[in-house]
């Protein structure tokens, strides 16, 4: 019997972010560990549990909410992306950290461009993937759910090659987060730029310590 996909708009638009957010889309996120490395080395960070809570911490107290933030105030139709850029930028709490952002919210911008997206603007990391993806039609509890999970992603997948973690014990790791991420989505989804705040403090110290890190495999 002969079967015909159908893919509906949503699924189209899903696709795209997805693609988007993926590891082969060519921001060089593998490059860039958020001072994961620095943890390692000072030995905050040496097996599957400590990555769990480093990871966590990360998420609901540092740049992963913020960024989530940002992504959703970009996804609306009224977002100020100068004022977002901005606050997205005195966000980055030393070099490395405005170098991450930018860095990869530039190689996002130009990946897209060089598929003939005409809307495809070097941004900090959250506010151009929030130009972008305002025009997909999606809730933007999904939109930042899929970035948070490629964020939490990418660092594992540093943390697998660096602790060094096992590649199940990575994905359990990973997989652990799944309920807080969507928790995150769903709260940042209605938040507005009064709701940024950072308590990570620990992680903006190494990411100032790996500046001078003279053996590292990563950026940051």
């Amino acid at each position: 019997m002969n079967m015909t996909t159908i893919t509906t708009p949503d699924t189209s638009a899903l696709l795209s972010l997805v693609q988007w957010l993926s590891p082969a889309f060519p921001t060089g996120a593998f490059a860039y560990s958020h001072g994961l490395e620095q943890a390692v080395v000072m030995g905050d960070i040496v097996d599957a549990d400590t990555f769990a809570a480093w990871l966590a911490a990360i998420l609901d107290h540092g740049t992963g909410w913020n960024d989530a933030v940002l992504l959703a105030c970009a996804l609306r139709a009224d977002a100020d992306f100068a004022v977002l850029g901005q606050t997205a930028r005195a966000l980055a709490g030393s070099a490395e950290r405005l170098r991450e952002t930018t860095e990869q919210g530039a190689a996002f911008a130009m990946a897209r461009g060089q598929m003939g997206q005409a809307d495809a603007v070097p941004e900090a990391l959250p506010v151009t993937v929030g130009r972008a993806a305002c025009g997909l039609g999606l809730p933007a509890q999904t939109v930042i759910a899929v970035f948070l999970h490629a964020f939490a992603s990418n660092l594992t997948s540093a943390a697998v090659r660096f602790v060094p973690l096992g590649q199940a014990a990575g994905q359990k790791v990973l997989a652990a987060q799944h309920a807080r991420i969507a928790a995150l989505a769903q709260r940042a989804a209605g938040a507005t730029l009064d709701a940024l705040a950072s308590g990570a403090f620990r992680a903006e110290l190494f990411a100032m310590a790996h500046e001078t890190l003279e053996v590292r495999i990563f950026k940051t």
